[in-house]
């Protein structure tokens, strides 16, 4: 038995047995391959990317598709095709000074160190997804085909874990969890496996890139831990844990947990019911948090689509992104939050960061509004703006709200904000007469009430006293307003904040959709001491 540690990014046990897509590949691959070869290989693996992005959209799965088009991008830029190339024939040289793949290498290394020393670390994990394509284009050079994944259960483990990989090997059925040497929790590859529910290690031993594929394994990205060559009772137990999980979070035909009633209801040990939303960007999220039993969507991402926009989203982008998601949501309440390009969520074009920039676009607001209302007209509709801070942004958000169901020839949808502002939550109550909810976005509220970075905070850091008090004053000045307030942050998937939330009186909360049955779990066994009186 061998265990090798790693950084967890997406949390959950899996057992399976090891595959090594190109564990048989050395470093020589093309190594007679001229100029026009390599950029056939680059061509190629951008038109692959493409094609698998476009197959995504067309499923509805646009966050997915998203995320797969910058590898394409990437493999079409000349930043990372021209030194490999010049490397390749050298100065004023016709032979090939260096092998193809390692120009390629080289030239791709360089990228990924200019990406690695950026301060921003959510940008820094960028580097890896230009390793990934490197890595399909040496491949291409050396005409290797990967080995078939094996029948059964299956862990992949890559020196970089491509999230094109993760929706490939998942779309079969037996990828049971993926251990990536390179990358980290804001990496792609990070964010496709937690939307899955795959568990997922980053920042793995170096070293367990020799271990020969086919071997069994157990991949503990709780602990942080794959141990290769297991005991025959540990595998066994874990496989069937596994069995379980990954029944319950099918996406098609998967029955709600037990913990949740009809209608996403979970009630605590003493009866109070609270009711459990997912948090999306796509489709195959909605998919998996409705098939786990949640009641709707408490958070829709929307900006997710458009991280690599040229430009402010117009109507039919909106509406091509939107529609897949509200096709699924018939009847069921589905909260959308406005643009929220912060963070490392911000588009290259001038002027795309924050709400501010936001509201004064020219038509922006206008656009996504517009596309809101159409595409969710079937749905219970809310609109939520992020990062409010005054009044005033409120105001212009509702004015051109009713403008747009005008023109739609229906009546607005209730206007909520997030909570995630120290200041906004301290004047809750002045806020609660101008909105319909409030949604608590517990990871920026976070670190603004405590002041520290948000990426170096745990959820679990909700729990401090002043967090809590800032909670507590949220739901009050809700209940006396007689609107909603729910938490969509990640605190409320985090088994040692959420009994606090619901003791300061959280009865809605919204959380992964791969997170909604154990989160049913959790409540159940919480105890809030409130008295039920018989009407």
């Amino acid at each position: 038995m061998t265990v090798f540690r790693g950084t967890p990014v997406s949390e959950g046990v899996a057992a399976g047995e090891l595959y090594r897509p190109d564990a048989a590949r050395g470093d020589g691959g093309g190594s007679g391959a001229r100029a026009e070869d390599v950029c056939a290989a680059f061509a190629a693996v951008a038109a692959e990317r493409t094609e698998l992005a476009a197959r995504l959209r067309a499923s509805g799965r646009e966050s997915e598709a998203g995320i797969v088009q910058v590898g394409a991008l990437i493999a079409a830029d000349q930043a990372l095709i021209a030194p490999a190339l010049a490397a390749l024939t050298g100065p004023g040289s016709v032979a090939p000074a260096v092998s193809a793949a390692t120009a390629v290498r080289e030239s791709a290394e360089a990228q990924a160190a200019i990406l690695e020393a950026l301060p921003d670390p959510d940008l820094a994990q960028r580097a890896g997804d230009v390793r990934q394509v490197a890595e399909a284009v040496i491949a291409q050079l050396a005409g290797t085909v990967p080995a078939a994944p094996p029948d059964g259960p299956f862990i992949l483990v890559r020196r970089e874990v491509d999230p094109a990989d993760l929706i490939r090997l998942a779309d079969g059925g037996d990828l049971a969890g993926a251990v990536s040497v390179g990358g980290g929790a804001s990496s792609h590859a990070a964010i496709i496996a937690r939307g899955l529910g795959l568990p997922m290690l980053a920042g793995a031993d170096l070293a367990v890139l020799a271990v020969p594929a086919g071997r069994q394994a157990i991949l503990d990205a709780t602990a942080g831990e794959l141990t290769v060559d297991p005991s025959p009772a540990d595998l066994a137990a874990s496989s069937a844990d596994n069995s379980k999980k990954r029944g319950r979070a099918r996406p098609h035909g998967a029955r709600p947990h037990a913990g949740l009633a009809h209608g996403g209801l979970a009630h605590t040990a003493d009866g109070e019911p609270v009711t459990v939303l997912c948090n999306v960007a796509s489709a195959a999220e909605t998919r998996l948090g409705l098939a786990n039993g949640a009641a709707g969507v408490g958070l829709l991402r929307t900006e997710i689509p458009f991280t690599r926009a040229a430009g402010w989203p117009s109507r039919a982008e909106h509406l091509a992104a939107l529609e897949p998601i509200f096709g699924l949501l018939d009847g069921r309440k589905a909260v959308v939050r406005l643009l929220d390009f912060s963070g490392d969520k911000i588009p290259p074009f001038p002027g795309a960061e924050g709400l501010r920039a936001f509201l004064a676009a020219p038509g922006a607001l206008a656009a996504q509004l517009g596309a809101i209302i159409e595409a969710g007209a079937g749905a219970g509709l809310n609109v939520m703006i992020p990062m409010v801070r005054s009044l005033d942004e409120v105001r212009h958000v509702r004015a051109e709200l009713a403008r747009a169901a005008k023109a739609a020839g229906t009546a607005p949808p209730p206007l909520g904000i997030m909570v995630e502002v120290a200041a906004t939550a301290a004047a809750a109550a002045r806020f609660a007469a101008h909105v319909d909810f409030f949604s608590i976005g517990t990871n920026d509220l976070t670190a603004d009430v405590l002041r520290q970075d948000r990426v170096a905070l745990h959820p679990s850091s909700a729990s401090e006293r002043p967090v809590l008090t800032a909670i507590a004053t949220v739901v009050r000045a809700g209940r006396e307003a007689g609107i909603g307030v729910s938490v969509c942050g990640d605190a409320a998937a985090d088994p040692a904040v959420l009994p606090l939330l619901i003791g300061a009186g959280v009865r809605t909360v919204s959380v992964g959709a791969a997170k909604v049955p154990q989160v049913a779990d959790w409540i159940t066994r919480v105890t809030t001491g409130v008295e039920r009186h018989a009407e």
